[in-house]
């Protein structure tokens, strides 16, 4: 009787019983956005601090005129909002611990550092060179990748950057950067794979790109990441400089990158912090006349991303990306409608500053085949991480009646929401509530005749990666 018992706990353990689906678990965060400068008078220690004394600093009491110098600063910056102060991101931290205490890995889409990041660090430090900012700038991201590796030791974190990472400003990099230098070995540094250490090392310094294996058990599994701010049309050099050259060369070494693992019969995730296709939000609130002609506003300079990933659809088996702050999918295709889907994932953001609430996903992961099988979201219940309670928001599964988010699935969901132009489903009013984290929903704020007006609009920008087929979509009768 003993025996059989410890039997049935050990195939009970291995997730077998009855066929059950094996799954590992993966944590997903995007948009940390941390706020060095929060205790404006703790910045100068910072600046000569190691990284490794940076978390007992900020730790520390704050300063009498905290509030008083950090609304000065914001005032200055014209910043709209508060982004990740220290007790936000140890709050955070420490509900991802405590909710998945040992995933097999754990994903970042991007944007580690604060909004207005460059006006902040001027603001306090006039005659600081460019060279100084480019190192603070390091020094942060390098101090959150330290404290992912202390909150997870010993599980692997791959990290992609956004368009507030940067060496110089908002949207703007060099290639080869000494900013692009330093997070590569930032971010070599909590792979744990000496491999995929060696690739980063390798590669990560000319456009801030890297392809490495996932970690067993999956077998044949690679995740590719972007930079993908030099495919932005609000894109420069650190000099102000126009130049398509590098979004083209990174496309190119994409395409090359992908058609290497489908010769192998490998499957891909690929992790940037701007997704491609249609900004709803911009083209809705600006109401573009799309179907008179107008365009609508685009996340990237062009569709080439979206392109990139559906000519491969099949290989890459889930696109992982931020940028918004808003829990989002899309279900992108190629020039048919009837062609391969590619499911795409937007992570919400640790940053309240857009007036959501803190929140990370923790993911089931179908290691044989990379699917993506079921995802909850965590959202914190105030926006300062000061006496934070973290909860369950939802679940894919429960709320959407679907086995997995596999490109099959994100297909049917999405091409439901497209179909549902009342966005009066049960499926469509879910999407509406857990869009914005926090919130009520859409649905709440907006009286049904605007209802109307948005929703068809938004899911087509879910299912359309280009200005043509958006348009197709949006303006059927």
């Amino acid at each position: 009787m003993m025996l059989r018992g410890l039997v049935v706990g050990f195939v009970m353990a291995v997730g077998v019983v009855c066929g059950a689906q094996q799954t590992v678990p993966v944590v997903m965060l995007s948009d940390i956005h941390f706020d060095p400068f929060h205790d404006p008078a703790k910045v100068a220690r910072l600046r000569t601090a190691a990284v490794g004394a940076w978390e007992g600093i900020l730790k520390g009491a704050d300063s009498a005129t905290q509030a008083k110098d950090f609304d000065a600063l914001q005032d200055a910056c014209k910043a709209k909002g508060v982004d990740t102060p220290m007790p936000l991101l140890v709050s955070s931290l420490n509900a991802e611990r405590a909710q998945e205490p040992k995933p097999l890995f754990v994903t970042v889409s991007g944007d580690l550092m604060a909004h207005k990041f460059d006006c902040k660090f001027k603001t306090m430090t006039p005659k600081a060179t460019e060279a100084e900012y480019s190192a603070f700038a390091a020094k942060t991201v390098a101090f959150v990748t330290l404290e992912l590796k202390e909150t997870f030791p010993g599980v692997p974190v791959y990290l992609a950057l956004g368009n507030n990472d940067s060496g110089c400003e908002d949207y703007a990099e060099d290639e080869n950067s000494a900013f692009l230098k330093a997070d590569g070995q930032s971010f070599a540094g909590v792979v744990l794979n000496a491999k995929n250490a060696a690739a980063i090392v390798g590669e990560f310094s000319k456009l801030g790109d890297y392809n490495v294996e996932l970690p067993k058990p999956f077998e044949g599994a690679r995740l590719i990441v972007l930079q993908d701010i030099f495919e932005s049309k609000r894109y420069a050099s650190c000099s102000g400089a126009q130049d398509t050259s590098a979004a083209k060369a990174q496309i190119d070494w994409l395409r090359g990158q992908l058609s290497a693992a489908a010769a192998k019969h490998e499957v891909v995730w690929v992790m940037a912090h701007i997704p491609p296709g249609i900004d709803a939000y911009s083209t809705l609130t600006k109401f573009a006349e799309v179907c008179g002609g107008e365009k609508p506003t685009m996340f990237l300079g062009s569709k080439d991303l979206a392109d990139v990933l559906t000519e491969y659809a099949g290989t890459v088996r889930l696109g992982l990306f931020a940028h918004t702050h808003m829990d989002e999918m899309k279900s992108l295709h190629g020039e048919t409608e009837s062609a391969a889907r590619v499911p795409i994932k937007q992570v919400p953001s640790i940053s309240p500053v857009n007036g959501n609430n803190p929140a990370f996903t923790v993911a089931k992961v179908d290691p044989k085949t990379a699917t993506l099988v079921d995802y909850s979201v965590y959202a914190a219940n105030n926006k300062t991480g000061v006496g934070t309670v973290w909860s369950r928001e939802y679940t894919y599964s429960t709320t959407y009646k679907l086995p997995d988010y596999s490109a099959e699935s994100a297909a049917k969901l999405v091409d439901g929401f497209v179909s549902d132009k009342a966005g009066t489903s049960a499926a469509s009013q879910a999407y509406q509530q857990f869009y914005f984290v926090g919130d009520p929903g859409i649905s709440a704020n907006l009286k049904a005749a605007a209802m109307r007006m948005v929703w068809p609009g938004y899911a087509c920008s879910m299912a359309e990666g280009g200005a043509k087929g958006f348009r197709e979509c949006a303006c059927k009768q």
